[in-house]
């Protein structure tokens, strides 16, 4: 997977040093700590597009294309493809800093559904800006 370019690398939605508590037996870091961060990520994006609650519908297309050490920083880039009326569908670059050699490898790139929801979880209207 090459690194996309489209992204803004101006403004991670999430940037974090990767600690031990966090790897697998293998000595990396577990795929869902970084899915994790990959919503976290998503969810920052979605706010952009509106001050609601929004939950996480679907993520789509996470394929793991190197792994991530333990003192590499990990950045997610975000942004919107779609905008719908309930959901908004944000695509997400996460790629990692390694530790020593300060070089930049691609995690992965996952899409990720938001739908807007209300205090009793029911999908509403996004209220675009």
């Amino acid at each position: 997977m090459e690194p996309q370019t489209d992204y803004d690398r101006s403004k991670p939605r999430i940037r974090v040093v990767m600690f031990p508590k966090d790897t697998n037996a293998m000595g990396s870091i577990f795929g869902g700590v970084i899915l994790s961060h990959i919503d976290l990520a998503a969810a920052q994006e979605a706010r952009d597009v509106s001050p609601q609650i929004f939950v996480t519908k679907i993520f789509r297309e996470v394929n793991f294309v190197a792994p991530v050490g333990v003192g590499d920083t990990l950045s997610c880039y975000a942004k919107v493809t779609r905008r719908g009326k309930t959901s908004v569908t944000i695509k997400v670059l996460a790629e990692a800093q390694r530790a020593l050699s300060r070089k930049f490898v691609t995690v992965t790139e996952a899409e990720v559904v938001m739908v807007a929801v209300n205090e009793n979880g029911e999908p509403v209207e996004i209220q675009h800006q």
